[in-house]
């Protein structure tokens, strides 16, 4: 008797418990430089929604199209304009922000800005060391990215570094470059390396490295809204036409309203109103 009544209570607890902890599960995969912003976004929607739990992981941009093309996720994010072969007439692209690629060196270097031709030279492995483009007479470590990096797409298409062999366009940067795997790492990197160059995100730009000019513009928000620097690029969101859950729509809107908006220019990355 003891027993049923013990398993009594706790069937009731079960009962009881379970529909009060029922949460939707909003998956969001792709871009590592956007996923910070994704972050930010989820931190702050589940605040005044309780009912959803969001889930941001950031293995690329290449993932996060893929992911959103087989439903593996509610929402694919992406650091660049998708390639050809990667649009279909049912895969919906939304803009959530705008960024720019700032080109970062140590602070050690001393180097305020190089052109874009300088370093389109640089990460060909044309140009290999830093007295060449009036810095010191050191070797040049140039890091990238990895190929499924948004990141490195973009920058790929706005500098020049994409090549055609055998009818194929592909990187044009060279193997000698070191390969970070995500923003952070990359920025570590450049951060621990006087002689390092590298590529990330604006948003993401600290005191740990300098962001140098390009062709004399700074790399900053005011000069991306207005178009003078270049190195620019989206942040979307990815989903199927009709796939969306009715949840996961109302935080898509969300992302869109002036209250969003405000976190993307807070954050340093560049709002869409």
């Amino acid at each position: 008797m003891k027993k049923t009544v013990i398993g009594a209570i706790a069937l009731l607890g079960a009962l009881t418990v379970t529909p009060a902890s029922a949460k939707e599960t909003i998956s969001a995969v792709g871009s590592s430089s956007v996923t910070p912003l994704m972050e930010v976004f989820s931190e702050t929607y589940m605040k005044t929604h309780s009912n959803v739990f969001i889930e941001v992981q950031g293995p690329g941009s290449s993932a996060g199209v893929k992911a959103a093309k087989n439903g593996s996720a509610d929402l694919g994010m992406s650091s660049r304009n998708l390639k050809d072969d990667e649009k279909e007439a049912t895969l919906i692209e939304e803009v959530i922000a705008r960024d720019g690629i700032a080109v970062v060196v140590n602070p050690k270097n001393g180097l305020k800005g190089l052109t874009a031709e300088q370093v389109t030279a640089i990460y060909k492995g044309k140009i290999t060391n830093w007295k060449d483009v009036g810095g010191a007479d050191k070797p040049i470590v140039a890091i990238t990215r990895d190929t499924a990096s948004g990141t490195r797409g973009a920058f790929e298409d706005i500098m020049s570094l994409k090549m055609k062999v055998s009818g194929m366009k592909v990187s044009a940067i060279s193997q000698r470059a070191q390969v970070a795997n995500g923003n952070g790492a990359l920025k570590t990197m450049v951060a621990s390396n006087p002689y390092a160059i590298g590529y990330i995100s604006l948003g993401t730009v600290d005191s740990s490295v300098h962001a140098l000019a390009i062709d004399g513009t700074e790399a900053s928000v005011d000069n991306v809204k207005n178009g003078s620097y270049k190195v620019a690029r989206p942040f979307l969101v990815l989903y199927k036409k009709g796939k969306p859950s009715s949840e996961t729509q109302k935080f898509l809107d969300w992302m869109l309203t002036p209250e969003a908006q405000t976190l993307v220019d807070n954050k340093g990355y560049i709002s869409i109103h």
